[in-house]
């Protein structure tokens, strides 16, 4: 097993993203028991304003199986808009049965894109203690198109936060700022992760926000020592993601990071 700090944080990524199709239940299900402390996942909103647990605002070609055969490809994948579809034909689309090209060793399972509910409904039957990541893909870009406008996209997602009453349990993070600035200005007491993927400097990126996030979340090739001990001057965790080799996992921990987003946690308790 690889040593850890106290307290350091282990997300699985989509859930288990290398092990089993991401995002479904039977992912999240997976790195609840294998022992995660926090489950990162993707909300996008249907047609019918339903929260629902997807990557993509598409059925992506990599993943989707169509139930009538209908071939989805990269060429085509754009046109099947779930915000276009209500939830009651999203969840009749398979995306747990096609070989992953990437994730080849990933177990396949019958799975559907679930509501944000399910998840919370499943991950609290098996821990009262799992922390949630949980992130809005919204851009400037999709507004009206992908998504709803960005401030009804955040109402509805921390509406459900509330109501499932784990708002102290919750981080949501997001690459887009008008998010975080708007759920900051109106529900502070929801904790806030800045995603990062650009090459801007530290300084530049931090200038985007009026605020100081709980969590800095870059894409860890882009991620100094230097960077980790000015972040935690500044007050912040920091939590870098898609690391999937033990030896980077074990390189990035010795940066002094708070956790590690992956797509193979069992990376964690192997020995």
């Amino acid at each position: 097993m690889i040593q850890l700090p106290i307290s350091f944080d282990i997300q699985g990524h989509r859930g288990c993203r290398g092990l089993l199709p991401e995002n479904t239940i039977a992912a999240f299900t997976k790195a609840l028991l294998m022992g995660v402390t926090t489950l990162e996942f993707d909300l996008v909103i249907s047609k019918d304003n339903k929260v629902v647990v997807s990557h993509d605002t598409f059925f992506h070609h990599e993943i989707t199986m169509m139930a009538e055969g209908e071939d989805v490809t990269e060429a085509n994948e754009q046109q099947f808009n779930l915000y276009e579809m209500n939830y009651a034909d999203i969840k009749e689309i398979d995306v747990g049965m096609k070989v992953h090209p990437r994730f080849k060793a990933q177990m396949k399972v019958p799975a559907i894109k679930p509501l944000f509910k399910e998840l919370i409904e499943t991950a609290e039957r098996l821990s009262s203690k799992i922390q949630y990541n949980g992130e809005i893909k919204s851009t400037p870009e999709g507004d009206r198109i992908n998504h709803p406008p960005i401030e009804v996209f955040c109402d509805l997602v921390v509406n459900e936060i509330k109501q499932a009453n784990i708002t102290d349990r919750f981080i949501i993070q997001s690459f887009d700022t008008r998010a975080l600035e708007y759920i900051h200005r109106k529900y502070p007491e929801i904790k806030l992760s800045y995603l990062v993927e650009n090459k801007a400097s530290l300084k530049k990126n931090l200038e985007a926000l009026s605020f100081t996030p709980a969590v800095y979340s870059p894409d860890y090739t882009l991620l100094s020592k230097k960077d980790v001990d000015t972040l935690h001057k500044l007050g912040m965790r920091v939590i870098p993601w898609t690391i999937n080799t033990r030896e980077e996992i074990i390189k990035t921990i010795e940066m002094g990071v708070d956790g590690i987003i992956t797509d193979y946690p069992n990376l964690f308790f192997e020995r």
